[in-house]
């Protein structure tokens, strides 16, 4: 079956859907690095996240590929491995404007569904459960308190990206209405997802909850 991880920036959907993936023998799938490529693309080009024809110019001579490896995935742009780029707080700023525009999600959608069509999948990002993938037989909405994931992001940056705890805490606000206000495919859960908070989980525990959920969903299956 197809597993479909949505929900806010910062809940720890890369981290959880890519440990569920490794149990159940799965591929892993993170919509999010193609459209934070797609981000690095338009920032090396000198294309502001306002420009909608010049993105869908620049969208349509990428070649955007997710690749498995030993130490999780790693995401080529045209060939060159930018999978560390792809995190800058440049990137991080932009991503959720760029990723509103129809011409950039139209062709990513496209190449997420065709990754998805042989099942055996867990894809995380904001629209898979509502429109990716909406016949997943697994949906998840996993989130988490602003301030829960401001600190997660807080302690993830290096001592040369530190920025103050309260300014991180408004940018995810921010993004989180950017994300759910956007006229393409908003940030929503799916009628039929099931939602975890991961507020006061660990992310073990919050894996153990989804593959529970598989699980159940397999038996009832059968």
């Amino acid at each position: 079956m197809n597993v479909a991880i949505d929900g806010p920036a910062g809940a720890g959907k890369s981290t959880v859907a890519r440990k569920v993936a490794e149990q159940l023998g799965y591929v892993y799938i993170d919509t999010g690095a193609m459209y934070r490529a797609v981000t690095l693309a338009a920032n090396r080009a000198g294309v502001d996240p306002d420009e909608p024809d010049r993105l869908g110019t620049l969208i349509s001579g990428l070649d955007i590929r997710l690749e498995p490896g030993v130490n999780g995935q790693t995401v080529l742009l045209n060939g060159e491995n930018v999978t560390e780029e792809i995190r800058s707080r440049d990137v991080t700023l932009r991503v959720s404007k760029v990723a509103s525009h129809e011409a950039v999600r139209a062709k990513l959608v496209d190449l997420q569904r065709k990754l998805a069509s042989a099942k055996g999948v867990v894809m995380d990002g904001r629209d898979i459960g509502s429109n990716v993938l909406p016949d997943a037989e697994l949906k998840v909405f996993l989130t988490a308190s602003v301030q829960t994931r401001a600190l997660r992001r807080f302690q993830e940056l290096t001592e040369d990206q530190k920025v103050p705890l309260a300014q991180l805490e408004q940018e995810i606000a921010d993004r989180d209405r950017s994300d759910e206000q956007r006229v393409h495919a908003p940030l929503v859960r799916a009628k039929d997802a099931v939602v975890v908070d991961s507020t006061d989980l660990t992310v073990d525990q919050v894996v153990e909850v989804i593959i529970d959920l598989s699980r159940t969903k397999t038996a009832e299956a059968k």
